[in-house]
């Protein structure tokens, strides 16, 4: 594939994984290159952001986790009510919890992307699929 001196000099350049790049050839045997390369670079695209989105919102509900447990820590602190080494005790295994579930939260987004992935896959696969002759 040559570089095309057409191409905005703004366009990303898209590193391609080799399911995808794998996927478009054998789908897309008749396009052009470039076709095929944007292709590429969409789906791979669409991949990442779906995942970056799905990180995020991992993140901001882990975030808000933990400046809960710090807020009701110092509520409870300036109460005097309770034994404060008990408390840093409480909030550790708290946050504690909170890392377990953090990690069950990743692995979780990270399946769900290989899912998106192969969603992708199965949704390109039948749009380029052959129609029989009727």
């Amino acid at each position: 594939m040559t570089a095309d001196p057409q191409v905005p000099k703004e366009r990303a350049i898209v590193e391609v994984s080799p399911e995808t790049k794998a996927l478009v050839e054998t789908n897309m045997t008749e396009e052009s290159d470039d076709v095929q390369q944007q292709t590429m670079e969409l789906i791979e695209t669409i991949k990442r952001k779906a995942q970056s989105e799905a990180q995020k919102a991992g993140e901001l509900t882990r975030d808000t986790y933990l400046e809960a447990v710090r807020q009701v820590q110092k509520e409870v602190e300036n109460t005097n009510m309770f034994d404060p080494e008990r408390i840093t005790e409480s909030i550790q295994l708290m946050q504690q919890d909170a890392e377990k579930n953090w990690d069950s939260m990743v692995k979780e987004v990270t399946d769900f992307g290989d899912r998106l992935s192969e969603a992708a896959r199965v949704a390109w696969e039948t749009l380029t699929e052959p129609r029989p002759k009727s």
